[in-house]
């Protein structure tokens, strides 16, 4: 069983993080994606997925890093000691949307083994250096997605 580490703060509770999530949706929706395209500077993308328990359509806005034709992300949830819920959706149902400044595309998000994650662990630090901050957090394992053109 993982323990969260002490070292570099703690991530946000679980409620808020789902609370942020509703309002970032609605806002984004609302305004045409002018408002809600960037979360502290850096852009996010909406991704739209199937939910694993519910089997409900979810959207939700998540940091990405661009990866030649495909888009990265990492389930860091702030360096939670548990997998974000999002991580379990992508699992069981890999197909999703990605909305990324006014452009939907169907990608097929594919968790990365161990040999890639070093390669995209790098790029995905450059892009945003507090994913090392957040991995410093947890001891487990931050899981990455690709996600390629279907």
């Amino acid at each position: 069983m993982s323990e969260q580490k002490s070292k570099g703060g703690q991530p946000p509770p679980r409620w808020f993080l789902k609370a942020f999530t509703r309002l970032h949706v609605i806002v984004y929706r609302v305004s045409g994606g002018r408002i809600g395209r960037k979360l502290g500077g850096d852009e996010i993308c909406m991704v739209k997925m199937t939910g694993a328990k519910t089997g409900k359509q979810r959207t939700i806005p998540l940091m990405y890093v661009p990866d030649g034709d495909a888009m990265v992300l990492v389930a860091s949830q702030g360096g939670a000691p548990r997998n974000p819920g999002w991580y379990h959706n992508l699992v069981k149902h890999p197909e999703v949307t990605i909305e990324h400044n006014g452009v939907s595309r169907a990608l097929v998000a594919r968790l990365v083994d161990a040999e890639e994650k070093e390669r995209l662990w790098k790029v995905c630090v450059e892009h945003y250096a507090a994913y090392e901050d957040y991995r410093q957090r947890t001891t487990r394992d931050i899981p990455v997605f690709r996600c390629e053109p279907r």
